[in-house]
């Protein structure tokens, strides 16, 4: 293939052609079935509370009323689980209490949905939940997460406790962790909070159901990154409706950023109300139920010690960290905040000893789950945060020190002492090139420039590295995940040579309809245009684990090549019975299949042709047809990593902070589509210094989300944000896949919260202001008080 069409080419985003002309189709898009009703929730407005009674007789006889909800109707149905189970570091089981359909005897966070109505229109049935008469009797809200574990109030009466698990990482390293600290010459001490954020995808989430009683068979349309494994919950858990009656569809959706992986109540009710009412049931959420009952991310207050010798070798981190899962367990929560945060706890660096404690705490807020990076981002924070407070301690420069302890090239592979085997990387690299681009040897004129204009500039650096394409599934197996963490794909090669490349990783932002063909498309030597991608659809796709954590290219684009690779032998075998020799003889160039040493060839679609014409087949050596199915279970996480900085102006009369430039070196390793994978830095840049300078979810004492609306929770906008100079041309590749790809969709959100916030402390330092930490966001009166109480 011709390098602007195939693996490496900057190849434009072809399913952009129909988002951009307003073509794409979500969820809400469908047009209405001709019996279509509508769902509408009753959700409680207190954050804690016993459901005395719930009086629903007058709205099921208003106006085009079909049928009313309770959570006693899922009274005896399972609840949603989590996903991972996690035990405690005294070996006990956490506490996994009942995530109902509706909430049934109690009520645990404000926006949690008591009761469902199906009426004929949504205004018919958003008046009928006005009529419905709950009796909640409101307790205090639960809402601190360290004075929660010494409450007498829970969250969840029947487990006694608003502990989930108290988890240490890697226990065996306890005490030689403690020793270490115990005996180092320097020890830094950071105490912070990486803050609560709000998904806010472009689309909220939207679910409609329909049930055929001829042939007991359920379909849902719903917005979900995972529809196999959200048919499989529903199925095994919380319906119990055998997976062969039930096809999940999620068509495009737009962005999830890690909110759509998970089940959601909404969408068993509407299956529920679908097969009680005969009728095709749809609820789309409006922008306050998705502040209220979307899956949050982050949420967690740490202390991280680092201790170093006298020269400033690292010699152990140690955590301890209070994470909020919210009032219910969601599919990733426990996950979130144990194995993809602790065993990243070691970072890019040669540190012998590492420690993790994480205490999982329930509180009358919405639940939490992974976002963005999952676990990934809250581990560098804390480490590349309290480095950089080290460095300043010790008088020495914070990319000097960072170098002095990085893993070299040839130490790989490298068993860092979180327990992870990191297969490639050159750390100095990545930093050589971010002084580089970044212009680092000009940053003191610019900070003469911005004194001079009465601001105060400051530079933030950082490293990273994170765990990509979750696996493999015997080793997350023995960590307590429920699930493989696999994926598949089937190649389907028509017979007048087009090809169908059905996938179990969905897209919604990820370019997979364009970078999928370019892998098959180079692997054939054809155009990648004939090539399809299905996806989404349980009923077509082979069972995949769906698209978060970095995985789609890695994980499923390696079942894609192995599937390509069966199709290729397959197709080898044709071909030479087509010309009379050997499959051995058969060599694939540029679409062509030729007898090596001759000039007899035939072509790809000559060959597809013929492979559902097989009037001479030798029947016993060669099947009819052209399709092959791979599922590809990983060997190892992969592992991006990357070097980050950025220059700010600090404002030292109102706190304002301006991010003036950002520069993000990242080895991804082997690049399918560098203008994709350009994209997607951006996008994580973006809700990165959305995280560090001004959004947060803030809940009041009484459990009143106050940050619901856009009025109150700041997005970043285009003027918020700079240009960014990105650069991923130093990879390694990864080792142990057929791409050699690592995962690049998160890096963004990773490296630059922790940038931003260094940067800003060395503002604020470099103008005699003895301000050694701010938490995020960093607001402007946030700063502003900083300085001013320094």
């Amino acid at each position: 293939m011709p390098k602007d069409t195939g693996i490496g080419a900057s190849t434009r985003r072809r399913e952009d052609v129909r988002f951009l002309k307003g073509k794409g189709q979500y969820t809400d898009d469908i047009p209405p079935a001709h019996d279509q009703a509508a769902a509408v929730f009753a959700r409680s407005t207190v954050a804690n509370g016993v459901i005395k009674s719930i009086d629903t007789s007058v709205a099921e006889s208003m106006p085009g009323v079909l049928a009313v909800f309770t959570g006693a109707d899922f009274a005896d149905v399972g609840g949603n689980p989590a996903g991972w189970l996690i035990n405690s570091r005294d070996g006990e089981p956490m506490k996994e209490p009942k995530r109902p359909v509706l909430a049934h005897g109690k009520v645990r966070h404000v926006g949690d949905a008591y009761a469902a109505v199906i009426a004929e229109t949504e205004k018919q049935a958003r008046d009928a939940v006005e009529a419905i008469e709950a009796d909640i009797e409101e307790l205090p809200a639960i809402m601190d997460v360290k004075a929660a574990l010494t409450s007498d109030n829970f969250v969840h009466d029947e487990i006694g406790t608003n502990q989930c698990f108290d988890w240490g990482w890697i226990e065996d390293n306890r005490r030689a962790t403690d020793d270490a600290i115990k005996g180092a010459a320097h020890v830094t001490t950071l105490e912070l909070v990486n803050n609560r954020l709000v998904p806010n995808a472009m689309e909220p989430r939207c679910s409609m159901a329909s049930y055929k009683e001829s042939s007991d068979e359920y379909t849902l349309h719903t917005t979900s990154q995972n529809p196999h494994l959200t048919r499989l919950l529903i199925s095994a858990f919380v319906m119990g409706i055998p997976e062969n009656k039930l096809t999940v569809i999620a068509p495009d959706v737009g962005g999830g950023f890690g909110s759509k992986i998970y089940h959601y109540g909404e969408e068993a009710l509407v299956l529920a109300a679908a097969k009680r009412v005969g009728r095709t049931v749809k609820w789309t959420s409006d922008r306050t139920e998705a502040f209220l009952t979307d899956a949050h991310g982050r949420d967690h207050v740490t202390t991280i010690e680092l201790a170093t010798d006298a020269e400033g070798n690292f010699l152990a981190f140690r955590t301890e960290t209070y994470a909020n899962v919210g009032a219910y367990l969601s599919n990733f929560a426990t996950a979130t905040p144990t194995f993809l945060h602790g065993t990243l706890m070691a970072g890019n660096y040669t540190v012998p000893n590492v420690y993790v404690n994480v205490k999982a705490v329930f509180t009358n807020t919405a639940p939490v789950d992974a976002y963005r990076g999952a676990g990934r981002p809250e581990a560098t924070y804390s480490l590349e945060r309290v480095i950089d407070k080290c460095a300043r301690e010790l008088g020495m420069d914070p990319i000097a020190l960072r170098r002095k302890n990085f893993i070299k090239p040839d130490q790989y592979p490298f068993a860092s002492a979180a327990g992870l085997e990191y297969d490639s990387g050159n750390y100095d690299a990545l930093m050589d090139k971010m002084e580089e681009v970044a212009d680092v040897a000009g940053f003191a004129e610019r900070r003469k420039a911005s004194e001079a204009k009465g601001l105060l500039r400051g530079f933030g650096v950082n490293a990273y590295v994170e765990a990509c394409g979750i696996a493999p599934s015997n080793l997350v197996g023995v960590l307590g995940s429920r699930v493989g963490l696999y994926d598949a794909a089937t190649v389907r090669v028509n017979a007048t040579g087009n090809l169908s490349v059905m996938v179990g990783a969905h897209s919604h932002g990820q370019g997979h309809e364009t970078v999928f063909p370019q892998i098959v498309a180079d692997m054939l030597g054809i155009d990648a245009q004939s090539i399809d991608i299905v996806h989404g659809d349980t009923s077509k796709i082979p069972f995949g684990m769906g698209t978060y954590g970095s995985r789609s290219l890695a994980v499923c684009g390696s079942a894609v090549v192995r599937a390509t690779e069966k199709i290729i032998a397959k197709a080898k075998k044709i071909a030479g019975h087509m010309l009379e020799a050997a499959e051995t003889d058969i060599e694939l160039k540029d679409g062509q299949f030729s007898v090596v040493g001759t000039n007899k060839g035939v072509s790809f679609g000559e060959v597809a042709l013929k492979a559902y014409i097989p009037h001479n087949f030798p029947i016993e050596d060669i099947e009819p047809g052209l399709e092959e199915t791979a599922f590809y279970d990983p060997a190892n996480f992969t592992f991006p990593s990357g070097a980050y900085c950025c220059e700010v102006e600090v404002d030292p009369d109102t706190g304002k902070v301006r991010v003036d430039r950002m520069t993000a070196v990242d080895d991804f390793g082997n690049v399918m589509n560098p203008m994709i994978v350009t994209g997607q830095v951006h996008g994580g840049l973006g809700q990165g210094i959305g995280q560090a300078l001004l959004e947060a979810a803030r809940y009041n004492e009484d459990g009143q989300l106050e940050s619901a609306s856009y009025m109150d929770y700041a997005m970043p906008r285009a003027d918020d944000l700079p240009f960014y100079i990105v650069d991923h041309g130093q990879g390694t590749p990864c080792t142990h896949n057929p791409l050699g790809a690592k995962g690049c969709g998160e890096a963004g959100a990773i490296g630059s919260p922790p940038t931003v916030v260094n940067a800003v402390i060395d503002a604020l330092q470099s103008g005699g202001k003895n301000v050694t930490h701010i938490d995020m966001p960093l607001t402007p009166h946030r700063v502003w008080s900083a300085m001013n109480n320094a």
